[in-house]
């Protein structure tokens, strides 16, 4: 029986080595493979995460919409509130204007009737006589200082309200400050100039309120 035994340990010896070899070496070719096998359960967690982190949900789809027409809304609001502004201070500059101009343009009515009144005084000043204004014709020397002072101080009074004369004698002819009567030749006055004045002209304010009548040079 101690033959057989150690006939068999004999036998065995040689592959002792093969055996603890393999023993050793598996547990860690059993470490390996499930790292790997945890390592590919890992990278499908992640890219299946990752999936659903570029996916949106369709919550977020909505409230990126629901944004967008807000926006939208928010763009149109305020580009309407921004035109009524804009109309808002239009109407504004031209409603200032208006009451500006109403300011400076309201007596026009009164100005023209006046207008005639001062005519009538300047027709009576050069209807007297110079040679008649005398020492010793005192009433009639009088009357016509009262005419003139008149006329001056009428005077005074439109230059104050922005009236003022306009007696273009050798100006050039404006057809918006003048209305021509008649058109002649005149001997040494340039054509287009105007050679006589019938009717003084007047502006308020810088605008024609009264054109001057006038005759016009033309050429011979």
């Amino acid at each position: 029986m101690a033959a057989v035994a150690q006939c068999v340990r004999g036998a065995l010896r040689p592959r002792l080595p093969l055996l603890s070899v393999a023993l050793r070496t598996s547990p860690r070719l059993l470490c390996a493979a499930t790292q790997q096998k945890n390592t590919g359960q890992n990278l499908e967690e992640d890219q299946s995460q990752n999936e659903q982190k570029v996916e949106p949900s369709s919550a977020e789809k909505l409230l990126a919409e629901e944004k967008a027409k807000l926006e939208e809304q928010l763009k149109e609001v305020t580009d309407k509130y921004k035109r009524a502004l804009a109309d808002a201070e239009n109407i504004r500059q031209r409603s200032q204007k208006l009451v500006e101009e109403a300011k400076l343009y309201g007596i026009q009515s009164f100005c023209k009737d006046l207008l005639e009144v001062a005519d009538i005084l300047e027709k009576a000043t050069e209807s007297v006589p110079k040679e008649e204004i005398k020492d010793d014709n005192p009433h009639l020397k009088s009357l016509y200082e009262g005419l003139v002072m008149t006329e001056v101080q009428i005077q005074k009074v439109f230059k104050k309200h922005g009236l003022l004369r306009l007696n273009p004698v050798g100006a050039k002819f404006d057809p918006y400050e003048h209305e021509a009567l008649f058109h002649a030749p005149v001997e040494g006055q340039e054509p287009g100039t105007i050679a006589l004045v019938s009717k003084i002209g007047y502006k308020l304010h810088g605008r024609t309120l009264r054109p001057a009548l006038v005759g016009v040079v033309k050429d011979a």
